[in-house]
């Protein structure tokens, strides 16, 4: 059956879910145009029309995958309430059990962008954001009198590199800790970056 021509950007979002699609599924290293064009019965010549390089689709697909986790924080960020609640919801829906984009997907990421110009310039972007919503949240709670946070941008730094590392050590070593001991830890950085105690009593491994 002859496949309905699509706009432009209908075209490029439906491409861009087939290379999350195969990076998830392959790896950066194994990535193939010719995977993402199967996939979707079309032509290489139809993906590298779209998005002329490898290295380009691969860029814009983490991109792309990012997007709805962005527009999920900022949501997060921007709802009623006090600072240190929407705080809470955020680093405990960033963490490793948390719903953000699998972090599989990101740590490929991570490890693609050590060789690759115009992927590493795509995820320092958006690891950019991430810290900047975050930092601007917590000197919002600190204005408000909510805590004592002297340095917000270095605490949004600490908390999003005691995160990710964990997220890494959990990918990598899945059961390795509790998802009740990893909540805690999470909580507890959050609570020792605001000078609030301790969030809750640690749960068992």
């Amino acid at each position: 059956m002859t496949r309905v021509r699509l706009r432009v950007e209908e075209r490029r979002e439906e491409l861009l879910g087939a290379a999350v699609e195969q990076i998830e599924a392959r790896g950066v290293a194994d990535f193939r145009i010719s995977d993402v064009a199967a996939s979707l019965g079309v032509s290489n010549a139809l993906v590298l029309y779209h998005f002329s390089t490898k290295e380009k689709l691969v860029a814009a697909a983490f991109a792309h995958a990012a997007e709805a986790d962005l527009a999920r924080l900022h949501t997060l960020a921007g709802r009623g309430g006090s600072a240190v609640k929407r705080l809470r919801a955020v680093v405990r829906w960033y963490s490793p059990t948390g719903q953000a984009k699998g972090w599989k997907l990101w740590i490929e990421g991570w490890a693609a962008a050590l060789r690759e110009p115009v992927l590493r310039e795509v995820s320092l972007g958006l690891d950019r954001q991430w810290k900047s919503t975050l930092a601007e949240l917590i000197a919002e709670g600190a204005d408000a009198g909510e805590y004592v946070c002297a340095d917000p941008r270095s605490a949004a730094w600490r908390l999003t590199a005691f995160l990710d590392g964990l997220a890494v050590q959990m990918t990598a070593y899945p059961g390795a800790l509790s998802r009740r001991r990893m909540e805690t830890w999470v909580d507890d950085a959050l609570a020792a970056e605001l000078g609030l105690g301790r969030a809750r009593p640690a749960g068992d491994c």
